[in-house]
Parts: structure tokens; sequence; C-alpha cells
């Protein structure tokens, strides 16, 4: 993981150096502003035509043997890579520095193909990433975020033409506004343009169409999965519902066997998301080298359960359960504890569950817990990381993620309660499961409303726009606390399988809500033993920890901070 601050500045623009000097500080101290500090830092300096160019990197080490410094420069070529990103698939890591890799097999590639082997090379790429990418032999920057938008990249041009690439945002100028990098896109600023934001060249992903192999037309960027199937021919009459069956704990099904070959095909999918993203983490002595933010829904239980089945078994697993002590709700309701939220109850059930699946296996229950107190002591820099996310609901999620990632807490068992901080630098999240599997309440109201075409063309919807989301935003507030979100969700090959499989076999709206959405996950939780998670109904992170609406109840998700 690597935290990225770039300037482009015009060789003979002096005027305005005591204020770039100003925002570069400002920038290095919000990269490295992580609470366990950065492993490395680095910064470089070079003049690539008419532009002088500033590079800096800060590194929690996360790939490889050791630790390795950035920027990364091509000994031949002298061209320079920050590389904030998990090579997870397209070229083969081994356990060396996944970073080098992708700046050796970048210089391979121009050798081959000097036009497109940017395209070429990221085309093979899964993964997670956020890159600058300096060609000082053909004048090009390079920048972009992966296709689903999982790490962040921020961009600004200055009133004076200089431009800014970074990971989070210096707010500290607000002359012009930073925006989030288009995911969609692989953008390309030529140095020999007259101005720097005139010069930009885009390059955007597309789906693989008319049996178009990789790289065969010559700027295309080729996703490495499909639209969604939006086929409903399989959903067959509503009398095939029994509304007679018991389906408390899915355990009476109807039609198992129609689904079971969907059912194994996720769980493989997912096996093979979530080994690939925690093999690659180094050793941390007797510590948890990984954890999982925890609400005890069906999303993370089954990230948990699949989880326990590929770490070694003398390594434990942190469950990191966030609870906010909220005035309002505290005011309205007799708890027994103000963090007696939603989440907690459906954590400690989870936990136990997990338990009895896996009883080997070291599992850390770890109760954030958060009061008021400290919402407001940290709600300004949370604010900060935000930007330029700047909603109401982008702040009760963000600083549930923030305080949930920090991993402060209680660690409990069943005798003792001893506090705790966590060890994992490496979270799991359930992102991305609800926009494909349909857990959102607008995808039974498109059900609702219109019937399975309208649910099928909902769906699609939501996949398409995942990379314009919120994902960046998760990313900035998590990586604050020197962690790094992975997201086996959106992994590419869970994406093409739940983009191939037909709509009536991931959810079924006929059902009642806690069944008929994620329907598919849900299956898979009951054949892992999850018999309690499997029938949750969803519910979104700032009721479930109790971090929406906090101070009135007249506040709107879409209002401005």
């Amino acid at each position: 993981m690597c935290g990225i601050q770039v300037l482009i500045t015009q060789t003979g623009d002096g005027a305005d150096t005591e204020k770039y000097n100003e925002i570069w500080a400002n920038l290095t101290a919000t990269n490295s502003r992580r609470e366990l500090g950065p492993d490395a830092h680095n910064e470089i300096s070079v003049n690539v035509g008419p532009a002088r160019i500033k590079l800096g990197a800060h590194v929690l080490h996360l790939r490889g043997p050791h630790t390795q410094a950035q920027p990364l420069v091509a000994p031949t070529t002298g061209d320079i890579l920050c590389w904030n990103g998990e090579v997870f698939g397209g070229l083969d890591i081994g356990n060396r520095n996944d970073g080098i890799e992708l700046l050796n097999e970048l210089q391979r590639q121009k050798t081959h193909d000097p036009r497109t082997y940017i395209q070429r090379t990221m085309s093979k790429i899964e993964g997670p990433y956020a890159f600058v990418y300096v060609d000082r032999e053909q004048k090009h920057v390079w920048y972009a975020r992966d296709y689903l938008g999982r790490r962040s990249l921020l961009t600004k041009t200055m009133d004076s033409g200089a431009m800014l690439v970074s990971s989070v945002a210096d707010t500290a100028d607000e002359s012009t506004a930073w925006t989030e990098v288009a995911a969609q896109k692989i953008y390309c600023v030529d140095l020999n343009a007259r101005t720097l934001d005139g010069g930009i060249l885009e390059y955007s992903w597309q789906y693989e169409a008319g049996g178009l192999e990789i790289g065969a037309e010559d700027e295309h960027l080729v996703l490495p999965f499909g639209r969604v199937d939006q086929t409903v021919d399989d959903i067959g009459p509503i009398s095939d519902v029994a509304s007679s069956v018991q389906l408390s704990d899915l355990a009476e099904f109807p039609d198992i066997c129609k689904w079971q070959p969907y059912i194994d095909q996720l769980k493989s999918e997912l096996t093979q998301a979530v080994k690939s993203r925690v093999d690659s983490i180094p050793p941390n002595g007797t510590h948890a080298r990984c954890g999982v933010l925890f609400s005890g829904g069906v999303d993370c239980m089954v990230l948990a359960a699949i989880l326990t089945t590929v770490l070694p078994r003398d390594e434990p697993i942190e469950l990191f359960n966030v609870a906010f002590e909220n005035p309002r709700q505290t005011k309205l309701q007799s708890l027994d504890s103000v963090y007696d939220v939603p989440d907690r109850k459906t954590g400690r059930l989870g936990w136990n569950e997990l338990e009895r699946i896996d009883p080997h296996r070291e599992w850390r229950f770890i109760e954030c817990d958060v009061p008021y107190s400290q919402v407001i002591e940290h709600k300004s820099h949370v604010q900060q990381l935000l930007v330029p996310s700047c909603t109401v609901m982008d702040m009760s999620i963000g600083i549930a993620l923030w305080f949930a990632s920090r991993g402060h807490g209680t660690r409990v068992t069943a005798t003792s309660r001893t506090e705790y901080m966590g060890q994992s630098r490496v979270l799991l999240l359930g992102m991305g499961a609800d926009e494909q599997l349909g857990g959102y309440s607008r995808h039974r109201s498109a059900w609702d409303k219109s019937g399975p075409h309208a649910l099928a063309r909902e769906i699609a919807l939501d996949v398409e726009r995942i990379a314009t989301r919120n994902l960046g935003r998760d990313d900035r507030v998590v990586s604050d606390n020197a962690k790094e979100a992975r997201f086996p969700f959106l992994a590419a090959n869970v994406v093409a399988f739940l983009s191939q499989t037909p709509i009536a076999y991931k959810m079924d709206m006929r059902y009642a809500r806690g069944v008929g959405e994620k329907l598919l996950l849900r299956l898979l939780a009951r054949q892992l033993g999850l018999v309690q998670a499997c029938v949750l109904a969803k519910r979104a992170i700032q009721f479930g920890a109790r971090t929406a609406k906090m101070e009135s109840s007249q506040t709107r998700g879409q209002d401005f901070l």
C-alpha cells in the first residue's frame, strides 16, 4: 500500500513556488498521517520536457520479503512508477514485490509496443490499484485507478495551470476543488501540449465484444468480466414458491438441486478471491495478519467462514465490531448499554456461530465502542479524508469505517474482557455483495413495482456504477489507520461469475425480506453452517452501528456537510 502525491508544473513557473511548497508539505503530512506511520517515504523531482514533476510515496509494507521504497525508477529508461495497489493475478509475482514486477513488465511491453504498452499491461492486471507512471522518453504522465475504483486517487488543476494528483486531498487550499479520478478510464498527460489540462488523453475500459482479444485493438482496455446477464426466463411461476415451506433457516429450501451448481461455484470463486488476498500478506509473528470488519451480517460471515479455511491453523482472525454512543437514540430508548446497537447483537451471534463451525480457530472478537465525545474529537479529521465526498451519509459511513478499521477496543472472550489494539494490516470488507446479489431495498422495490425485468435492469445498472460510487472514499478512510481494505466480492473472477449467472439464481424477491435478496449467498452461508446469519436482513452500517442521525432526526443522507 502506498500513498501517492504528484505535482506537475511548467519548468519556467517560479512565481508560485512558495505556494507549491506549502501545498506539497500539506499533502506529505496528510498522506503520511497514518496512526502507525508509513514504513518508507521518498521523493523524486525530475524535469521532463517543459515540465517539472515532483513525486512522493509513502509505503506500508504488504508485499514481498522486505519494504520496498517508492517511487520506483526503471534503471534503463528512467521511467518512474508510483504504485498503490495489489497484483492478485495477471503477473507471476510469487513472494516478490508486485510494484517492481509491474515496472519490469511495463518496460518489457514498452520495448515491444511503445504506443499501447500501458493499455496492454494494465489489461492483464487483476487487483485494486491507483498509479502514476512517468514515461520520460515520450514525455507522458499516465495515471489511473482500477476499473472498479477500489483505490483512491484524486486530482485538481490549480489556477496557475499546475496539476496535482494525490491519494488524499489537501483541504488547506480551497481555491480549486479536488475531484475523484474516474475509474472507467486511464489518463495520459501529454507534457508536449501547450497546457497540462489541455493535453490529457483518455482511454476507456470496454466490455469484450465480438470475440475481441485483449490488446487486439490498439487503445482498448478490455474488462475481465462481461455485462450482467439480464435473462429472466428461468424464473418459474409464483406457485413454485410454497408459502407453507419453513424458511427460517433455509433448511427446507425447495429445488435446492437446481441451485447447487451455482452455490458450489460461488464458494469456489470466493475461496479463490479470499486466498489470493491473504496468501501474500507478510508474516506478523504471533500477531494476526488479517481481520474482518464484522457486523454479523451474511456478507462478512461468509467471508470469515471462508477465511478460516485458507489461513494456517495457528493464525488468529480478528473480528472488528463497531458500536457508537448515539445521544439521540439514547434519549429515545432504554438500553442496558449505549453500545447495545443492532450490529453488536448480530455480531455476537455471528462470532458464536463462527466458533461453532470452527472451534479450533482463535477468533478474536473486538468490541470497538465509540463514545460521542470521540466522534466530536475526530469528526473534522474524518471529514478531510472524505473529500471530495461531502454528504451527511458519507460522514455516517466514513466515521463508522474509520473507527472500525482503527481497531481500538475490548477483546471479549467467554470469561474476560481486555483492552485491545488490532494487529491486522489487511481487512476484508463485504462491499460489492449488495450490488451484485440484490441486497438493496431498491432492488425489492423494482421487483414489487415492475417485476423481474425491472429487477434485472436495476442490478445491471448497480453493477455498472460500482466504479463511480464510494470505494475511493472507503479506501481513504481505512488506509488512514495504516490498514488496507480488500474486497473479495469485487475480485474479477467473482464479478465475472456473478455477471454471467442468471438473475433467477442470485435472488428471488418472491421470498420475504431476509431470504429473497442475496439468496445465492444465503444458501452458501447455510451450506457453510451459518444457520442464523443466512436469514438476517440487510442493515446498512450507519444504522447497524448507529452513526446515522446522531444530533438530529431532520438531517437527510444527501444533505451536504
